[in-house]
């Protein structure tokens, strides 16, 4: 399994993360296509937040079920959290902000997140 560092373009967010990245998710919804992210779900017991909670905010929209966490410094979305469909609680890790992985090298699906 890997480690993974990530964060924010200042520092002002940091996390940790475990596992290996099989594939990611590029959705389309109003968010997503804006934001650009390349999503990686992960167990919330694989993350690790470094800095403190009150270094991110939170915007939501639409169900209001998907908290994504963004820098008020940056801008940068480098994680979003929220519930797999049986509940167990999930990161959704943006990948383009993890130390050292090269985003061309990953396995994109595309996700129609716009029509739900």
């Amino acid at each position: 399994m890997a480690h993974y560092s990530g964060g924010c373009h200042c520092g002002g967010i940091a996390y940790e993360v475990d596992g290996d990245i099989d594939q990611v998710l590029d959705c389309n919804c109003s968010l997503c296509a804006k934001r650009g992210g390349l999503l990686w779900f992960v167990p919330r017991t694989a993350f690790e937040l470094k800095t403190p909670e009150s270094n991110y905010r939170t915007y939501t929209f639409n169900t209001h079920k998907l908290q994504h966490h963004f820098c008020p410094e940056c801008g940068i979305s480098p994680f979003t959290e929220g519930q797999m469909p049986d509940g167990t609680p999930m990161v959704a890790i943006n990948a383009r902000c993890l130390e050292g992985v090269d985003p061309a090298s990953l396995k994109v699906v595309h996700f129609d997140g716009r029509s739900r």
